[in-house]
């Protein structure tokens, strides 16, 4: 009863997208990528060493073979940056694939949307598929795939927050009014979290910080593969409208006496 989660030319079995930060080692960080059935990961080019060679390096551990490794401007504050090191990622052997990620401010860790719109303009007219995190704000979304972004990734919360959806109207009407994917990313806490973001329609989720330092990071990635899947499940089965009085859910009609 599903249509196939496509991202431009690519169809993925999952739509849960993880990150690879804060893991206490790459090992758990691997088991728990794949408990997640994730089968794209972000990779932030700013932070990690991009010599597969050194065995303590993350992509030493992640096959392309088995991910897609979706290079992040993670950690870039202005238009110049991000588009520098999208350029440094593709020349060290990353697909044209990029999740661009502006920050604007240091304290909320909020994107710069206007600079994001300039910078995805210009990556996209030099090839690269887009994939913007941005507000949950309808404007930068629409202007962000005006200009070409494969898909357009709204923040649930603040990153790192743990808060679920704060503004899921926002993220309802995001996803009306786009024609490419609506992924959402940042600000996820636990597996409920995951379902009722997924119960909005959207088509994916990206998320890190929840499934890097739970007690179990493993448990929490199988954990989130199930509530992405439930809630995917329960938005394409439409729930039942909500009251404010009791409705019995037994016939009243030919009861016995």
């Amino acid at each position: 009863m599903d249509t196939p989660f496509k991202v431009a030319d690519r169809e993925f079995s999952s739509r849960l997208i993880v990150g690879t930060g804060k893991y206490k080692t790459n090992q758990v960080m691997v088991d728990a990528i794949r408990a997640s059935g994730a089968e794209m990961v972000t990779v932030a080019v700013r932070r990690v060493d991009l010599d597969r060679t050194k065995e303590e390096g993350i992509l030493h551990h992640l096959d392309p073979e088995e991910f897609l490794l979706l290079p992040n401007t993670a950690g870039c504050y202005n238009a110049e940056d991000a588009i520098r090191y999208a350029r440094l990622a593709r020349a060290a052997g990353f697909t044209d694939w990029l999740k661009l990620e502006i920050i604007g401010d240091e304290t909320t860790l909020l994107p710069d949307t206007h600079a994001t719109v300039e910078a995805a303009k210009i990556l996209v007219d030099e090839g690269f598929k887009v994939m913007a995190y941005t507000n949950d704000d309808l404007i930068a979304a629409l202007k962000l795939e005006d200009v070409g972004c494969v898909a357009v990734m709204p923040l649930a919360s603040p990153i790192g927050s743990g808060l679920g959806v704060v503004n899921p109207y926002y993220i309802r009407e995001i996803k009306r009014r786009l024609q490419v994917p609506v992924i959402v990313d940042a600000g996820v806490g636990t597996a409920s979290d995951a379902c009722v973001t997924m119960e909005q329609g959207v088509d994916g989720v990206l998320m890190n910080t929840a499934i890097a330092v739970a007690d179990d990071p493993v448990a929490m990635g199988e954990a989130m593969r199930l509530a992405i899947q439930a809630g995917r499940l329960a938005y394409l089965a439409g729930r039942m409208p909500p009251r404010e009085i009791a409705v019995p859910s037994s016939p009243t009609a030919g009861m016995l006496d």
